[in-house]
């Protein structure tokens, strides 16, 4: 089966949703699937760019690690005809993957998308309550195409029925719970951070304001004046808002981004990992940090609770409260017992949601979708904020 991926997300960047999708690649590559990929340029090759076709893309404005395409008037549909696609996955909403659900259209073929990100919630966050409608709206055309849209957690599977995106399906939860893991933990890089014989929290992801950061410095700094000399702090990430996490935590280590070993280890050299995003489709930073076993405290939101056991593998705290993370995060740096016992009960749970799993569910819905025609999808009418949502 030949399969077409288009995304205006690729590596090298590096997010939950590139994560996703190169583990999508190789995976069905190994199982014996012709795979190619469309993408942005960004100027530096990864090791494998066989059966990928990279657009020349600019920085977004304002957000310059995002990357945007302009597809048309460029030969890409005659190069999608050259591949012959069996299926179409659009994995994002921009240029590229908009291009990839017009091909799909015209050629009649099976089409399957994705929603990884929230765009209703950053819509408010950046714009404002005004701009959630007109943004619904636009979801609602993009992904009324799909034969089939997944999404990484039921929680968002379930707003996506109530937006009016019905064949939505739970897909793309998985880790690698091999690549992280507790063995990695290493004595001699703890001694480097000054982390020995001291609790290292840890917080990884994009530093921008729907990612809770305010949040996050704000319990930072208060578990700091509660716990002292007692603990270190290490912030791993980049994003419009860098700067300003660098300057309000000048006691932190800051680490920008990490490629993916280096990553690993952090995980497993910590104690205590910290994401307060509420944001999130389904927060793969988390399930990482529990492959590594890491304790998570996480935000009562989005699809984290459906990574995180509560009391058992880390806890769940109210959105924005950022006293409430302070006072989880000087729990558990006081008390080691329970640190020990969250540090099974992670991994073992992270370890249940292996990407093979996945994988196989992920062939199945193509292979059902296979022989099926685009025209059995909903009518791709021009988006109106009067529909359902």
């Amino acid at each position: 089966m030949r399969i077409l991926l288009c995304t205006d997300t690729f590596l090298p960047e590096v997010n939950g949703v590139t994560t996703v999708l190169a583990t999508m690649r190789d995976g069905l590559r190994r199982r014996g699937y012709s795979v190619f990929v469309a993408a942005p340029d960004y100027g530096t090759p990864t090791a494998d760019e066989s059966d990928l076709r990279r657009l020349a893309a600019i920085p977004c404005p304002g957000y310059h690690q995002v990357r945007l395409s302009w597809p048309w008037g460029r030969g890409l549909s005659r190069e999608f005809d050259r591949f012959a696609p069996d299926l179409v996955h659009v994995i994002t909403e921009g240029p590229l993957g908009l291009f990839g659900r017009g091909y799909a259209r015209r050629r009649g073929l099976p089409l399957v998308s994705s929603f990884h990100t929230d765009f209703p919630r950053y819509a408010a966050r950046y714009l404002g309550e005004f701009a959630v409608g007109p943004t619904r709206a636009w979801l609602r055309w993009f992904h009324g195409a799909a034969l089939l849209t997944q999404t990484p957690s039921g929680i968002t599977c379930a707003e996506l029925h109530e937006m009016g995106i019905p064949r939505g399906t739970v897909w793309g939860r998985g880790v690698d719970a091999v690549w992280f893991h507790p063995s990695r933990r290493s004595s001699s890089r703890r001694a480097a951070m000054d982390a020995e014989g001291r609790v290292l929290v840890l917080h990884v992801g994009r530093l921008a304001t729907e990612k809770g950061v305010d949040t996050l410095v704000a319990a930072f700094t208060l578990a700091r004046e509660r716990l002292g000399d007692r603990v270190r702090f290490c912030v791993a990430g980049d994003g419009p808002r860098t700067e300003l996490v660098r300057a309000a935590l000048p006691f932190a280590r800051h680490f920008g981004f990490l490629d993916r070993q280096t990553l690993a280890d952090l995980y497993a050299d910590s104690d205590i990992f910290v994401f307060p995003s509420p944001t999130e489709t389904c927060g793969l930073v988390a399930l990482e940090a529990l492959a590594s076993g890491v304790p998570v405290i996480g935000a009562n939101a989005g699809g984290i609770p459906e990574s995180l056991r509560e009391g058992l593998t880390g806890f769940l705290v109210s959105a924005g409260d950022a006293r409430a993370f302070a006072d989880r995060i000087g729990e558990l740096a006081e008390d080691a017992v329970q640190r020990g016992a969250m540090r099974e009960a992670a991994r073992a749970f992270a370890v249940g949601r292996d990407w093979a799993r996945e994988l196989d569910e992920l062939e199945s819905d193509y292979e059902s979708l296979r022989w099926t025609r685009l025209a059995a999808a909903a009518p791709s009418t021009w988006p109106t904020t009067t529909s359902v949502g």
